[in-house]
């Protein structure tokens, strides 16, 4: 079966091979022209450059064979996978660094579509997600849009599944051009710590990138949180980036604003005086929250959030004021804003007419964590249930400070499996246990472990009294669970569906 590959444009004008190596600064090793570019051997098309990279156990060099039979017209690589491309006998381009070229050369392949977009960018921590779900929702109301994260694809109303947060430099500009083809003409996309770090978005100059917050997370990838607020602040550079917007009420939100190389606005949700927009009147109600946003010339603006919790208030404002950044009439934005439905798996409400509340959320490190049930708590009659667990081959850091968030903050702390991935879901569960021990007897709540993540939920659902909240964290809108290797179907909001159902039958 063909591999299908990421979206690609129809129509695309052919570029010649000697652009290209100009471009590289290296001699042209042969005449022709190419009209694609992958890292992917599966989905060479014909007329690709195939960037054949190093990787950490295997070298794309090594498939340079099935890019050929694809109808691969030229291969770049670096020095290590040279000698291998040459057997091919097409036209090789070897650079030092393959990778740092990909996205400029895609942007130049595909005719830099990314300058007929208006272009949003939000980093964070948290928050990335639903943020983008609700500028694309006050773009719509002015624009033709397109959204690129966490959860999906989407191309105006058609939806794509996401590999990845950011995908890789050579399908992000092959995806600006299917935009550009089918009229959209403004992108809202999540852009990851590791996007930036791996130069996932080169070729990209954002017209306003947006921070939320930074705490800790992707320890697995980032030496420390300096580092990891040093590839955050790589989007806030004028190679990246026009404008900013940026959250006043986060200490490196703070620090960002004074050395971020463009011109920064500001939004604060606790209302700081000295932040360009700011909310007043914030009255949080069960399932969403209203405030008043302030602007710089004293705008009032009405805005709901159609999220529940503080923090989505945090997330609405920066939508807003992004927005507003952006050209749009604050107060259309707003009501844009308003008007979106939810967000995948981000306090995602599963209703089976059952008498307690009960909720798919993403949270899955510790602050995220505390804030939704911080917030669960605040219109939760009884009890508070959380199912929880932390992913294999990851940060390791966060396992304990999550365990002890959920014994310390729920009244029942279900810990289970998550995804695993190549790690022993018991020894993971150990350490979770063991930071849920580290809270006082008094100050912690009834805590079960099960390894299997579907009778963990049961098990929450079957203490759900009227007036309780069952709250499933950690996965949201995933549909897979991946155990040693392997992927097997699992969607947290389905499977709290049908535990419901079978206690309501």
């Amino acid at each position: 079966m063909t591999y299908p590959g990421p979206p690609r444009p129809d129509q695309v004008s052919a570029t010649p091979l000697a652009t290209i190596a100009d471009q590289l600064g290296v001699a042209a090793p042969a005449t022709g022209e190419v009209s694609g570019i992958t890292h992917d051997s599966r989905a060479v098309r014909p007329g690709d450059i195939y960037a054949a990279l190093p990787g950490a156990r295997l070298h794309g060099a090594d498939f340079v064979a099935q890019a050929a039979d694809l109808g691969a017209a030229a291969i770049l690589t670096d020095p290590t996978g040279a000698e291998r491309a040459a057997v091919t006998g097409l036209p090789v381009l070897v650079v030092p660094a393959p990778r740092d070229s990909m996205g400029e050369l895609a942007a130049t392949i595909y005719g830099h579509p990314g300058r007929d977009l208006l272009q949003i960018g939000i980093t964070g921590t948290s928050g990335k997600t639903t943020t983008a779900y609700l500028i694309e929702g006050g773009l719509k109301e002015v624009r033709s849009t397109g959204l690129i994260g966490t959860v999906e694809m989407r191309i105006g109303d058609e939806r794509i599944k996401s590999e990845r947060t950011t995908p890789e430099a050579t399908d992000l500009q092959a995806l600006f051009a299917v935009m550009r083809e089918r009229g959209v003409d403004a992108v809202v996309m999540e852009v990851s710590s590791h996007a930036l770090v791996l130069g996932r978005v080169d070729g990209c100059v954002f017209d306003v990138a947006v921070f939320n917050n930074l705490s800790p997370e992707h320890m697995e990838f980032h030496s420390d949180m300096e580092d990891y607020f040093r590839a955050k602040a790589q989007l806030f550079t004028q190679r990246r980036s026009r404008l900013g917007v940026v959250n006043f009420d986060d200490e490196y939100g703070r620090r960002l604003i004074t050395e971020s190389e463009v011109p920064v606005t500001t939004f604060s949700a606790e209302g700081h005086p000295d932040a360009d927009w700011r909310a007043e009147d914030v009255e949080v109600m069960p399932f969403d929250s209203t405030f008043v946003a302030v602007g710089p010339k004293g705008e009032r603006i009405t805005a709901r959030s159609p999220l529940a919790g503080p923090f989505n208030v945090a997330n609405t404002l920066a939508a807003i004021v992004t927005l507003a950044v952006a050209g749009i009439d604050p107060q259309q934005a707003a009501d844009g804003v308003a008007a979106v439905p939810g967000v995948p798996g981000r306090l995602e409400r599963i209703d089976e007419g059952q008498p307690y509340l009960a909720v798919v959320d993403y949270a899955h490190k510790t602050d995220a964590v505390e804030s939704v049930l911080r917030a669960l708590r605040k219109v939760t009659e009884n009890k508070l249930h959380i199912v929880l667990g932390c992913g294999g081959d990851r940060d390791k850091t966060k396992r304990m400070p999550m365990g002890a968030a959920a014994a310390r903050l729920a009244d029942t702390a279900v810990l289970t499996a998550d995804n695993p991935r190549g790690e022993d879901p018991l020894a993971i569960l150990a350490t979770m246990l063991a930071g849920a021990a580290d809270v006082p007897i008094h100050e912690r709540g009834d805590v079960a472990v099960f390894e299997d993540r579907a009778t963990a939920i049961r098990a929450a659902v079957a203490r759900a009294e009227p007036g309780d909240t069952v709250l499933v964290a950690g996965k949201g809108h995933e549909q897979g669970q991946d155990i040693a290797g392997v992927v097997r179907p699992f969607d947290d909001r389905q499977v709290l569906r049908e535990a419901i159902q079978q206690t309501q039958g």
